[in-house]
């Protein structure tokens, strides 16, 4: 696989470029993201499908454009594909023909359930969920999957778009045409997609969607991948959005200016399906279709997943940002035997350990920035960079347990701003205090190896050497609960 890798996407709207760089075997990250909203299937619809001459020449144009960032960012492999208004279009070798002569570039233009199936693998790989039913609302078509613990079992595309549902009954105020239009596509899905109650929105009007409802809610992490919301309390913005009479209107619901012109349809199509299909639950996924086309590339020899236990986001940041992977795996490993062995005391669930091992992993990261505030650095790379396969809750908690790794516990005025997506300060605190006490266990970078024992409610550190600094610093760290801490350092105790 080519360490710099692009990805091109011709849809119905808009055309998209994604362009990765391979940090290591599975890792990688997006260094580039370019959109055209060339709308190369504008008026195909009321025409038979055939394609414009002036929508092809736009996209043509924008093609060209994609392949000059590509060669200049040193990329060493393309994959194009094409979805729905190629795949629908009689003269679509029109434009293929022209692209790959004049371009050098072939497209492979992609059929509907390849599609989907693309998008469940972006999702399936990189969201924190195993059970789901994903939908992609494109211009000429969407497209599901059902994916069953963490395995795709069906994918369907149904010729339901925005573009398409716009020049055939919207322009024309046909909204019962509309409806009706889409309960009979909507009649071929088989009962199996009704049983999930969890949907995973692709595509940018479930993007749209979701910032509408950040804006408009007191959710304070404002990002969109991994955004979890309930269907009930969302559908009166959604109503609010399909009654809007003007720009102006739907800027104020949080709806931006380059979603005008589709964001009715997308939300009409978008609030039917889910009534449909009896949606409780909506993750939004900031990947899709493009994700997908490079997942299958690298995971070819895997079934399209990663390993088990891998996180791609850990270990691309740990590629670019650490030099020493013994240090961090010492860590790692370290503050797992601490959790444990307090684990009578802090009484905490297991699935807090797993982070306290990546916020231990990655508490050097920062550093590759500035040490002076390593910490604050190393949080805001985690809650910029930890995307792939992480929670907003997630994200915010290892940030949190790494920022405020001091000799003090954090306070509630420490964690105001993301306390919503924040377990109880107690729990905070524990893991805040475990994280620090491991940090300074190591601070003489030596990997050493410590015996620890916890007895009724004394906690004893033993090691064969005499460790003075470590020592020093442990003693002023503030405890979460009242226990008695020993050191037993060369068979002094402290």
């Amino acid at each position: 696989m080519a360490k710099i890798t692009t990805i091109i996407d011709i849809g119905s709207n808009s055309m998209r470029m994604v362009v990765f760089k391979k940090t290591s075997h599975f890792a990688f990250h997006l260094i580039n993201e370019t959109k055209s909203k060339v709308k190369i299937s504008e008026n195909s619809y009321q025409n038979n499908g055939l394609l414009q001459e002036i929508p092809m020449m736009r996209a043509f144009n924008a093609m060209e454009s994609f392949l000059n960032i590509a060669k200049n960012l040193k990329s060493r492999k393309i994959l194009c594909v094409a979805t729905s208004a190629l795949r629908d279009a009689p003269n679509k070798s029109v434009f293929l023909q022209k692209v790959k002569n004049e371009l050098g570039i072939d497209i492979k233009v992609i059929d509907g359930e390849k599609e989907a199936y693309y998008g469940a693998v972006g999702a399936n790989n990189l969201l924190k969920t195993d059970s789901f039913t994903t939908l992609d609302i494109g211009g000429g078509s969407t497209e599901l999957a059902l994916v069953i613990n963490k395995n795709i079992t069906k994918t369907i595309s149904l010729d339901i778009g925005t573009v398409r549902l716009k020049e055939l009954f919207f322009d024309k105020n046909d909204l019962a045409g509309a409806k009706e239009y889409i309960d009979k596509q909507l009649s071929t899905l088989t009962l199996e997609y009704k049983k999930i109650g969890m949907l995973v929105g692709l595509g940018g009007t479930a993007r749209a969607l979701a910032r509408a409802i950040i804006q408009n809610t007191d959710h304070p992490f404002d990002v969109l991948h991994g955004f979890t919301y309930q269907v009930k309390p969302a559908l009166s913005l959604f109503e609010s959005i399909l009654k809007a009479s003007t720009n102006e209107k739907l800027s104020s619901l949080g709806v931006r200016s380059d979603r005008y012109d589709t964001i009715k349809v997308g939300t009409f199509i978008f609030k039917t399906i889910l009534e449909f299909l009896e949606i409780k639950q909506v993750v939004t996924s900031g990947v899709g279709v493009r994700e997908g086309v490079y997942l299958t590339d690298i995971l070819r020899t895997t079934h399209h997943k990663f390993p088990s236990n891998f996180s791609v986001s850990v270990k691309s940041l740990l590629d670019r940002f650490t030099d020493d992977s013994k240090q961090t795996a010492y860590l790692g490993n370290n503050i797992s035997k601490i959790f444990d062995v307090l684990s009578p005391l802090h009484n905490l669930d297991n699935k807090y350990k797993s982070y306290l091992v990546i916020s231990a992993k990655l508490q050097q990261i920062g550093i590759s920035l500035n040490y002076y505030k390593n910490t604050e650095h190393s949080a805001n790379f985690i809650l910029n960079g930890l995307n792939y396969g992480f929670t907003h809750e997630d994200r915010i908690l290892i940030a949190t347990i790494i920022k405020y790794s001091t000799k003090e516990l954090p306070s509630e005025k420490n964690i105001k701003e993301f306390k919503n997506l924040l377990p109880d300060i107690k729990i905070i605190e524990w893991l805040s205090y475990i994280h620090s006490l491991n940090n300074l266990l190591n601070s003489e970078f030596l990997r050493h190896s410590y015996e620890y024992d916890l007895s009724g409610n004394i906690f004893t550190i033993k090691s064969s050497k005499d460790h003075y600094l470590i020592q020093k610093s442990i003693e002023k760290l503030e405890k979460p609960a009242n226990f008695e801490l020993n050191l037993n350092f060369n068979g002094v105790l402290y």
